[in-house]
Order: C-alpha cells, then sequence, then structure tokens
C-alpha cells in the first residue's frame, strides 16, 4: 500500500506537469472572448475527474458555464464530504506587469518558497487547490484510503458571482447531499503556522453612474454653468468615510456584531508582523477605521471600496472637455448579520440622497453574498485542525478572512450542512493581481493534507453517532 508521501515523491513530476497544462488554457469567465477556453477547462477538469477513479463524472449545464460534478459513493452508511471548487480565473490584466506569459506558466525559485513556485493566472485561486482535491482523490481511491463517501463539484463563474451555481445547487439537492463541504479557496498564516479559516466576510458589488449635460461639452465655453460628474462623484464617495474613516450610510452598522474584549484578545494571539505586512505590500502607513487593529478591520469590520473609477477623456495628450458621464465600481465586504440586499438598498438611497441636483444617480448591482461563520466546536474544523497538525507538525490556529466567498452561506441555506475551509495558499501569492503563483511546497502539502481530513473527520463523525 502505497503511502500519501510515497505517492507525492513518485507522482511528484506528473501532478506537476497536469496542472500546469490545466493553467495554460485562459479560462477568464468574465471576458466572452474566452469562451471556448472556458469551457475547454470545464472538459479538462471532467476528464482529470474520470482519471482519479471517480463516478458519474458529467458536465452539467447551466445558462452559464457548466458545473463539472463526480462521486465515489463507497457505502450510503458511510458520512459524505462535498468537495467544491472553481475552474474560472480573473482576467490577467495589466499584462505589462507580469514577469511572464501569465498563461505560460514557469516555475521560479524565491525568498519565501527556494523550492519553487509556479507563476501563472489562476496558480493558486483556484485551479492549484482545486486540483490538489482531485490528486488527493485519486490517492485515496486507487489506495483504497478512502474512508468515507465523496462529491466533488467543480464551477466555472465563481469569479463572475457565481450567478447560475444557485440554481444548480436547488435543483440538484439530493445529488449533492452531504455530510460536510470541504472548501480550499482560501489562505493560511504562513508555511510553517497553518490556520483554519473560520470566518467570511460578506459582500454587496455595485456600479454607480453619475450623469450631467446630454453630452461632453467644452471646458471653456461651459465651465463653471454645469455640474462636472467627475467632480461631484469624487464629492460624494469623499462623504462615504467620515473623518475616523467609519462608513457614514445610515443603517449600515445596524446589524453589525461587536466582538468582545475577550474574542478580540484570542484573534490577537494569530502571529502577525505589522512592519512585515507594510512591507508586503510598500506601504508605510496603515489605514482604517479607528478603535480597531489591522487585523481586526480585515476580517471582523465592514468596508467600502472603490474599485474603479472613470469618466471623461483619458487618451494620451489633452482634451478639454465637461464630460456628459462618470463612473465607479464600488465593494462593501459585509461582516455577520449584515445581508448583502439590505445593504444594497441603504446604499442606494444613502447615494441618491446626497447627489447635487444637476446630476442624476443610477446605481446597478452587480453581484453579492453573505458572510459565514465556522464554529471551531465542530467535527469538520475538529478532523482539520488534527489534519493540518499531522503534515504540519504543529496545531492549525482559527482565522476569520477578510475575503468572500458568497456561495459558502448558499449551500448552508439550500444544503443544510457545514462548511469547511482549509486554504493552503498565502497572502503573498498576488491572487488577482500580476505575478499571481502557488509555491510546490503548498501544492503538495495541500496533497498530503487533505486525505487526513477525510480520516478523521470519518472517526469522528461515527463516534458522534455511536
Amino acid at each position: 500500500m502505497s503511502t500519501i508521501t510515497s505517492f507525492i515523491d513518485k507522482n511528484r513530476d506528473r501532478l506537476l506537469s497536469e496542472l500546469t497544462e490545466l493553467l495554460k488554457i485562459p479560462s477568464v469567465s468574465a471576458d466572452p472572448a474566452f469562451h471556448q477556453d472556458v469551457l475547454d477547462t470545464a472538459k479538462a477538469v471532467q476528464q482529470a475527474l474520470i482519471a482519479s477513479g471517480c463516478e458519474n463524472v458529467e458536465l452539467c449545464d447551466t445558462p452559464g458555464y457548466p458545473v463539472v460534478y463526480g462521486d465515489k459513493i463507497i457505502d450510503p452508511q458511510l458520512p459524505t464530504v462535498l468537495v467544491y471548487g472553481h475552474y474560472d480565473v480573473q482576467p490577467a490584466d495589466p499584462l505589462h506587469l507580469w514577469d511572464n506569459d501569465p498563461f505560460d506558466p514557469i516555475i521560479k525559485k524565491t525568498e519565501l518558497h527556494p523550492e519553487g513556485a509556479i507563476f501563472a493566472r489562476g496558480a493558486c485561486d483556484d485551479k492549484g487547490q482545486m486540483y490538489m482535491h482531485v490528486k488527493a482523490i485519486e490517492y485515496m481511491i486507487k489506495n483504497d484510503q478512502l474512508p468515507c463517501n465523496v462529491k466533488i463539484i467543480v464551477e466555472g463563474e465563481e469569479e463572475i458571482g457565481s450567478e447560475n451555481l444557485e440554481g444548480f445547487v436547488k435543483a440538484n439537492k439530493e445529488k449533492l447531499k452531504n455530510d460536510v463541504i470541504l472548501i480550499s479557496d482560501t489562505g493560511m498564516i504562513s508555511k510553517t503556522q497553518p490556520s483554519v479559516t473560520t470566518g467570511l466576510r460578506g459582500l454587496s458589488y455595485l456600479e454607480v453612474e453619475v450623469t450631467g449635460p446630454n453630452r461632453d461639452l467644452h471646458s471653456g465655453l461651459y465651465g463653471g454653468t454645469v455640474a462636472n460628474p467627475i467632480n461631484i462623484l469624487a464629492k460624494m464617495i469623499a462623504s462615504l468615510h467620515d473623518e475616523n474613516n467609519k462608513i457614514t450610510i445610515s443603517g449600515f452598522y445596524d446589524k453589525v456584531e461587536e466582538l468582545s474584549q475577550a474574542e478580540r484578545n484570542e484573534m490577537a494571539k494569530a502571529p502577525f508582523s505589522l512592519e512585515e505586512y507594510r512591507k508586503s505590500i510598500g506601504i508605510p502607513q496603515e489605514h482604517g477605521e479607528k478603535g480597531y487593529v489591522t487585523n481586526e478591520r480585515n476580517s471582523i469590520r465592514p468596508t467600502l471600496d472603490v474599485n474603479g473609477i472613470w469618466g471623461g477623456y483619458i487618451g494620451e495628450g489633452a482634451k478639454t472637455v465637461i464630460p456628459s458621464k462618470a463612473y465607479a465600481k464600488i465593494s462593501m465586504r459585509l461582516v455577520p448579520h449584515q445581508v448583502s440586499p439590505e445593504i444594497m438598498e441603504l446604499f442606494t438611497n444613502h447615494f441618491k440622497s446626497i447627489a447635487p441636483s444637476g446630476v442624476t444617480v443610477k446605481v446597478t448591482s452587480h453581484h453579492g453574498g453573505e458572510a459565514y461563520v465556522t464554529p471551531i466546536d465542530s467535527i469538520e474544523y475538529l478532523a482539520a485542525k488534527k489534519a493540518y497538525g499531522d503534515t504540519f507538525d504543529t496545531p492549525a490556529i482559527p482565522v476569520r478572512s477578510g475575503g468572500s466567498i458568497p456561495i459558502v452561506a448558499l449551500f448552508e441555506k439550500e444544503l443544510k450542512s457545514k462548511t469547511i475551509l482549509m486554504g493552503f495558499g498565502l497572502d503573498s501569492d498576488a491572487i488577482h493581481s500580476p505575478n499571481e503563483h502557488f509555491g510546490l511546497f503548498n501544492y503538495f502539502k495541500g496533497i498530503e493534507t487533505i486525505p487526513s481530513f477525510y480520516k478523521y473527520y470519518t472517526e469522528l463523525f461515527l463516534n458522534k453517532n455511536i
């Protein structure tokens, strides 16, 4: 019988080569120009699941990109783990900031990854982390080490809000029935200190449009007589935070849970260097809501950020115009008890109310999702903690993430099961940015750790139900 470490050692080149080939396909779901590439990636994942030993593998149609499904049911009396991942990736822009073609993966040694890291769009988010599960499942099935049932779904629209996943889940509740959901689309503290993400923030993402005159106007002939949409939009956005960086939307904080000082003290035990944090992102000073430290601002507090702003002339040289329109994309990260549609309504009403009479305002919602918390006394958390302890020789600690995975709350609502988030990425992996990468140590350590979760989860589940 092969152990997981001998399996990795024997198949190391193959495991890396297969991931490399998957990363070469530009599965950018946000851009219709990559439509066929996204479909090709779905088929590649389908073939990988078949090769892993999964059964009932299929491409499940949705109004958008297909969901790839597979399973291995060894005994209906045993618990079932449902694995979720996504095969679509973010756009690679701006291309000129990449050191290599984002869809021509290269392996480079870095200070943090002397053993090497694979640089490509999707390396960490989420192809690399999703593929760890496919290979761990392959090991367990082919070496008779699968202790429970497994199902896996891999979707192709996570980076555009998973807009068709809810319909798929609602229509396939029996197919997706499970006892726990396992996801690796998060990170851990470091290569020496594993962590389990026990909290995610929710999200409300929107676009605003401010319109002034019915056409672009000559800034000399009309300047000083009409409201300039860009000037107005800038003032409106600036007013969304007060002098303490608190969001000024009426009712925004009404449902925000204030954590006790004891809970905040527990969070503070996670290793964190403010100096290294500043250095890693090239800032002289952190910035945020008064009364909270950095690790609280990016996890247990809600935020509002402008993700993009544009209008008027931005080409070479000069063009003296007062633009007809100005636009911005805005995201709000939400904490437990805040509800995305409610926050969207609060924002819309507030933003329209602060607009001067010289312009009109349109607010368009793009997508959203709810926050999520995993109890640290649950068997899935305890199983993950023990699994990390096996392979990292140190126990994992719980952390709350500032990121959002809207489908986690959806799964709990529709499938009535909890999710455990076992991430193997690092903050330095540059997901959604140029030069995204995933350490080879992290990739192989993920494959090594995942089977231990299955083992411990099954043991705890059966003991609980004796």
